[in-house]
Formats: structure tokens, sequence, C-alpha cells
């Protein structure tokens, strides 16, 4: 029971912080929400988009959930994130086979180029955002 009120209070708390967007410039310094009915829409709205394929009761979600919003900020007006729920959005998840979470994969102009699938550091992440942003 208390397990469950943890993990509701813990969803209510991420998707508050997804949907905030504290940037005047309207460059988001934070993941959107992704969801079945805007995801192609937002990929391909970027030139490069990193989305981040999670679940609330996946351990390794919360891990990485923190390295994705630091990147978001680091990245503010240059790379856009994304994170999307899979328990709540099964066409998208289905559509990219997402079998493993988290999955992290990066689009380039609405064109999937890489995927991550795993908790990695920071900095592996970071390595393969320079690498599409040079391409």
């Amino acid at each position: 029971m208390v397990d469950e009120n943890i993990d509701q209070i813990r969803e209510k708390v991420l998707h508050s912080m997804m949907s905030n967007n504290d940037s005047p410039t309207g460059a988001s310094k934070k993941p959107m929400e992704l969801t079945d009915q805007n995801f192609v829409q937002e990929i391909q709205k970027a030139d490069l988009m990193v989305v981040d394929f999670w679940a609330a009761w996946c351990g390794p979600c919360q891990f990485v959930s923190p390295i994705i919003e630091e990147l978001a900020s680091d990245y503010a007006g240059k790379v856009s994130f994304g994170k999307l729920n899979v328990d709540e959005n099964p066409m998208v998840s289905q559509q990219f086979m997402i079998r493993s979470i988290p999955t992290i994969m990066f689009f380039k102009n609405g064109k999937m180029v890489d995927a991550q699938i795993g908790a990695v550091p920071k900095q592996f992440l970071e390595q393969k955002i320079k690498k599409h942003m040079a391409l």
C-alpha cells in the first residue's frame, strides 16, 4: 500500500516536472511529455530529439530520469528531449518494439538514428548527443 502511494506521488511529481517549461525563450529546459497522439508531430519538429521510454515502476528508469532532466537543461535550445511512458502509450512503444526500459532513442529530423537500452551514465548519453549534433 505504501509502495503504491509512493509510486503515485513520484508519477505526479514527474508529470508536473515534465510539463513545467520555465524558459522565457520558448526553448524547453525540461523534457516534454510525449504520447501516442503527439509523438510523430513532436519528433518531426526537432533537429535532434532524445526520447526516454520509461515506466513508473521501473527502477533503472528512476536512475535515468534525472540524467535526462540535466541534459535537457544543459542542451536547452540545441536539442529537444521527451519522455514517453510505455504503459500509457502502447502504440508508439509497439511501433519501436520497446521490450526493455529504459530505452533512449535519438531522432534526427524525425528519423531514428540511434538507441541505447538500459541505464547508462550521463557522459555516455552526452557523447551520443554530441555525435548526432555534429552530423
